[in-house]
């Protein structure tokens, strides 16, 4: 059956009117089209006998036939202590098992791709060749590597669902600082192969990373699902596909488009793209010292010896892995999706650690704790793409937009930023550096809190709506 008639459109839901001022009053769009119905979201929904909410995913003007859906798949994510420990504990049997392929297949290539990207990154920094090779060297594996983290985010948007996103989005961020934590030990043990086989150490560091690589990058190429509404993955039946977009449509994640004058301008006239690249341009260039080995160099300026150099560092690695579990946990648990509590705790404690190293002059014993405490929030990487997922879920071709933009501009700010404040002449000190960061993180807090009011207030307007 198919309902004919004026919809009115707005951020991937519409609205079939017969009292067309009111709506049109509000500023929405109205277009002639045909859906059909059967959504088992709003099936039969129907407010004051004058609208019926179709999702946009309805839309299907060649098919007269309502399809089947599966019927195991909860509208609101069951929650019991069991989901603190891990969300699929309290899903349907079928649902537990199609989530256990995805993490096996999609969280685990994400995840071990990043780890390699960064040994790579860290390979690059270590090599002792002329300045021309490491630049054209690094231009080629920052052309490959630049769209890898925006896209497996995107990817991850594409499949896992609130209660489920942040954790997934954290633990694949983790393994870029699980990389970083290896890449300090696989340097000191590649540091005693100088020579053997005729090789330097640094070209080591490339030998076994191939090694590493190669089978990593193989089985990506006959794994990776793509997202569900084209997935063609043999190792997905027909009734996972049916279940990844049913998923998708619970959760309001909108299919693919296509990207017209419109859709530009419609991206550009919300307060999305600007308040959520804020957000990720602060936390990029807030945490970790802009990149810069603060840690490894106050270190060196202290006597210690290359090991020692190369190894202390992995505590802070290890400490920010912990932290980013915790922020994921947490977000999808404890404080029930929301997810810029963790985001204002880690922006406070980057603001003490960071104040404290620009006096400098503190004792020893929390200039330890400020090193290793300074990279805690870099954690908070994956829950700034999950809350841009679950803001922009309703339209497709922006929430790839906005978070690709999210992580282009950051990195944008980050080719300048640290020649200015990270100077090599004011190490170890860089009080420039520090002081910069504790602005940086307290605009971090700020806009977290912007953004939390203006996504409240666009939820209570499309809520206003349907209860009409």
């Amino acid at each position: 059956m198919l309902h004919y008639g004026r919809y009115y459109w707005d951020t991937g839901v519409y609205f079939r009117a017969l009292n067309r001022s009111r709506v049109e009053s509000m500023g929405y769009t109205s277009g002639d089209a045909q859906f059909q119905v059967g959504s088992s979201v709003y099936k039969d929904k129907t407010m004051n006998s004058d609208i019926k909410v179709l999702r946009a995913s309805d839309s299907n003007p060649d098919n007269n036939s309502v399809q089947e859906e599966p019927d195991n798949i909860a509208a609101t994510p069951k929650i019991t202590w069991r989901s603190y420990v891990w969300d699929t504990f309290d899903k349907s049997p079928e649902e537990r098992r199609f989530l256990f392929k995805l993490d096996a297949v999609v969280l685990s290539l994400a995840s071990l791709g990043y780890f390699i990207k960064y040994l790579d990154q860290v390979n690059i920094n270590s090599a002792f060749v002329s300045a021309t090779q490491i630049y054209v060297l690094r231009f080629f594996i920052g052309l490959a590597e630049s769209a890898f983290y925006p896209g497996m985010q995107y990817v991850i948007g594409s499949w896992y669902r609130k209660d489920e996103l942040a954790k997934r989005s954290c633990i694949f961020h983790s393994s870029g600082a699980i990389g970083s934590m290896f890449s300090g030990y696989l340097i000191a043990a590649v540091y005693r192969l100088e020579g053997v086989g005729g090789f330097h150490g640094w070209q080591w560091l490339f030998i076994i990373n191939t090694v590493i690589s190669l089978p990593i990058a193989i089985a990506g190429f006959f794994l990776f699902p793509d997202v569900p509404e084209i997935t063609k993955a043999w190792w997905l039946s027909t009734e996972d596909i049916a279940m990844a977009n049913k998923r998708m449509d619970l959760e309001g994640r909108a299919k693919r488009g296509t990207y017209t004058k419109a859709k530009f301008q419609k991206i550009f006239s919300s307060w999305h793209i600007y308040t959520l690249v804020l957000l990720y341009i602060f936390f990029n260039n807030g945490s970790g010292y802009g990149s810069q080995p603060a840690f490894s160099l106050w270190l060196k300026s202290e006597g210690y010896d290359i090991t020692a150099i190369n190894t202390y560092p992995t505590i802070a690695s290890a400490v920010a892995v912990l932290f980013t579990y915790l922020y994921a946990w947490s977000s999808d648990t404890i404080f029930r999706g929301a997810r810029w509590p963790p985001m204002v705790f880690a922006g406070a404690v980057n603001i003490a650690t960071n104040a404290s190293l620009a006096v400098w002059d503190i004792p020893r014993g929390w200039k330890w704790a400020s090193y290793i405490l300074g990279s805690i929030s870099s954690g908070i990487s994956g829950l700034t793409f999950a809350w841009a997922h679950e803001i922009c879920g309703d339209d497709n071709e922006e929430r790839a937009f906005v978070t690709a933009s999210m992580n282009e501009l950051a990195y944008v700010v980050q080719a300048w930023l640290p020649l200015i404040i990270w100077q090599q002449v004011d190490s170890p000190r860089y009080h420039k550096g520090f002081i910069t960061m504790v602005f940086i993180s307290a605009a971090l807090i700020a806009t977290a809190f912007v953004i939390r009011f203006l996504h409240r207030r666009e939820l209570a307007r499309k809520r206003q709506l349907i209860e009409w």
